[in-house]
């Protein structure tokens, strides 16, 4: 077996169910899951008609590189969204099943285990979990930066030795991140581009929650976005992007990645092999839902709803506080438990589910940065948002 293997974590979800087994949540109230990031606002009706019509496409392998019409609604989409121009469809964009798959796959591309060290693979600490699976399974070594509530959640690219940089061939960057929804800034861009050009690594830009924000106004800076303002190219960086969460259809496992041709040159290459091609009608309902935005700004009103309501409701006992974007509260438990032990009590209690935030992060430097805070995913509708927040201001007040 692949030696690799053993070095895998368990999946958050797989410690929450071992961390809530022999728990009888309260029976007089209704479970309210807040855990999974998982949205629960309506697929749109036009992108189940488009997913349907596409069903002859069954008929036909489809091409690793998928169709140019998808290609060309993911580059429109592109150029209205961040202001780009000139995306080569044919270079510079992968239609992928979902980016979950696609940031995983990502780092067997870009490893190269034959420098006469070990590689280096950063990502922010807490982070999603599979950026630290797919740096061991591709023979490298994860290191956290720590993205702390009193550093603004920014990263502090100092943490790391010369000699460790040295090593670095890979950097996972998540913004909007999961959990903390911290969006990184023009300046954020410009540090993190200098170190790529000083050591050579590639950045994968994990830009799922994108459009998962507050102010139409004010939409996230995006990596590429910030490439072209800096009046530089793509060189060493690709976006990941999904519709999971914009569009509200993660069953369907559809996204992209883009940038630097010479990159995605070699990792459509590697993903021939990989055989994740995507069906024909999956490619059909996704170039419809990249080509409409109004659906993207009701799914925004849903969420901006939500936080409007549930926020103040568990300012005051939780430390909650709006989030740049994305659609979670990255909340302080109270200080008399452990996030662990808030997240049993609660289900044992109230019926309520969420995620302890230490299982988000790993210990670097003395600290797990996710203890003492739990990831609150305000997927539900909103009168259960509400009701929860509700109960969880009843579970504090009763300790």
């Amino acid at each position: 077996m692949n030696p690799h293997l053993a070095q895998l974590q368990p999946y958050p979800f797989e410690k929450l169910r071992q961390l809530f087994a022999g728990i009888t949540p309260n029976p007089q109230l209704r479970e309210i899951k807040l855990s999974i990031g998982e949205p629960q606002h309506a697929t749109p009706v036009f992108i189940k008609e488009a997913l349907t019509a596409g069903l002859g496409g069954l008929a036909n392998y489809p091409t690793t590189l998928g169709n140019a019409s998808l290609r060309q609604a993911i580059a429109a989409w592109m150029e209205r969204r961040y202001g780009l121009s000139g995306i080569d469809i044919e270079t510079q964009i992968i239609p992928v099943n979902g980016s979950r798959e696609a940031l995983f796959a990502f780092a067997q591309t870009v490893i190269d285990p034959s420098k006469g060290y070990v590689p280096l693979v950063v990502s922010p600490n807490p982070f999603y979990q599979i950026y630290e699976g797919a740096a061991y399974l591709a023979g490298a070594e994860p290191r956290f930066l720590n993205t702390l509530p009193e550093n603004n959640f920014a990263f502090d690219f100092n943490t790391l030795s010369e000699a460790e940089w040295q090593r670095v061939q890979l950097f996972y960057v998540c913004s909007p991140g999961n959990p903390t929804g911290k969006v990184l800034n023009l300046d954020d861009w410009k540090q993190l581009f200098a170190l790529s050009d000083k050591y050579g690594f590639v950045i994968a830009s994990d830009e799922c929650y994108s459009e998962i924000f507050f102010d139409e106004a004010k939409p996230p800076l995006g990596g590429m976005q910030a490439a072209k303002q800096l009046g530089r190219g793509f060189e060493r960086l690709v976006m990941f992007s999904s519709l999971s969460k914009r569009s509200n259809v993660p069953g369907m496992r559809s996204g992209f990645v883009a940038g630097d041709a010479t990159v995605l040159k070699n990792y459509l290459l590697y993903r021939t092999y990989h055989g994740s091609a995507m069906s024909p009608a999956v490619q059909a309902a996704s170039a419809a839902a990249w080509n409409d935005e109004a659906h993207v700004r009701e799914n925004r009103r849903q969420y901006a709803e939500k936080f409007a309501a549930v926020t103040p409701m568990l300012a005051d006992v939780l430390g909650a506080t709006l989030p740049d974007a994305s659609f979670y509260l990255w909340a302080r438990t109270p200080q008399s438990m452990t996030d662990t032990e808030f997240a049993q009590r609660l289900l044992a209690d109230y019926n309520v589910v969420v995620v302890p935030g230490s299982y988000l992060a790993r210990e670097a430097r003395g600290v797990n940065p996710g203890a003492g805070f739990v990831r609150i995913a305000l997927v539900a509708p909103l009168a259960d948002c509400v009701e929860a927040a509700d109960r969880i201001r009843s579970f504090i007040s009763n300790l």
